[in-house]
């Protein structure tokens, strides 16, 4: 049985992956923003993007705009590098589903 691709377990959650996805199209994101486009509860969006911040794989700026704290969300180039690895190690593993 040939290896299956290892798909890596910081992106691999479900709201993770949602938050990856939606940061590579943009340059930045607010919290709220992200938050919106999810449906996820303050606590766990921001448990999420503090494991992908450990990861490297996001960065924040946290300010406050008219005395209301805003945090701005970028995806590092470690980000990039890594989903483009995961979205093609799920391609690999797909296809062999396909293909069976």
């Amino acid at each position: 049985m040939p290896e299956l691709p290892e798909l890596n377990p910081v992106i691999h959650g479900k709201l993770r992956l949602a938050l990856l996805s939606l940061l590579v199209g943009v340059d930045e994101a607010e919290f709220t923003w992200l938050r919106e486009k999810t449906g996820a509860t303050d606590g766990n969006l921001g448990a999420q993007l503090l494991k992908l911040e450990e990861a490297g794989f996001v960065t924040v700026e946290k300010r406050f705009v008219q005395r209301k704290p805003q945090s701005l969300y970028r995806m590092t180039d470690a980000g990039r590098a890594a989903l483009a690895e995961y979205v093609q190690a799920l391609k690999q593993l797909l296809g062999r589903a396909i293909a069976n």
